[in-house]
């Protein structure tokens, strides 16, 4: 079981902190110039890509693997529901809305023809991520309230 606390630990350490990590780039990514927002995208973009989506599929697989004899013994916590589904929600932001948008913004030139779509999908991407990361926190908060 050490293992799978492990994974779990790193996954979501992982996850939280490259959403940490990809908040302060996009916001401080605000403050450059127009054409720079090309390079503020490909960072964004390997962040979620390199740090987030391995930690997402870490915690997820763990947090499975850790659920089981939980949902064996009958009735699980409320903490711990609350922390599953705050999860699995902010998970498939992330893969569904999230890494889309960086993928398609990634081939979207931040002047010109493509502007107005450039930042419509960065609206979306923003707004994806910010309530992903709000429901990273309750998860991690429900996960801290589940084990008291």
């Amino acid at each position: 079981m050490t293992f799978w606390h492990l994974a779990h630990i790193l996954g979501f350490t992982l996850w939280l902190g490259a959403g940490l990590a990809a908040m302060l780039v996009g916001i401080r990514g605000r403050a450059e110039d127009r054409p720079s927002q090309a390079l503020i995208v490909r960072m964004l973009h390997g962040i979620h890509r390199i740090l987030m989506l391995p930690g997402i599929g870490l915690t997820i697989a763990s947090g499975f693997y850790l659920s089981v004899p939980a949902a064996k013994a009958g009735q699980p916590s409320s903490w711990l529901m609350a922390m599953q589904l705050a999860g699995v929600i902010a998970a498939l932001l992330v893969i569904f809305v999230s890494l889309p948008a960086l993928g398609r913004l990634k081939r979207l030139s931040p002047v010109g023809d493509t502007a107005t779509l450039f930042d419509a999908l960065r609206r979306r991407q923003a707004r994806a991520g910010m309530i992903a990361g709000n429901l990273g926190l309750i998860s991690l908060l429900a996960g801290v309230l589940h084990k008291y």
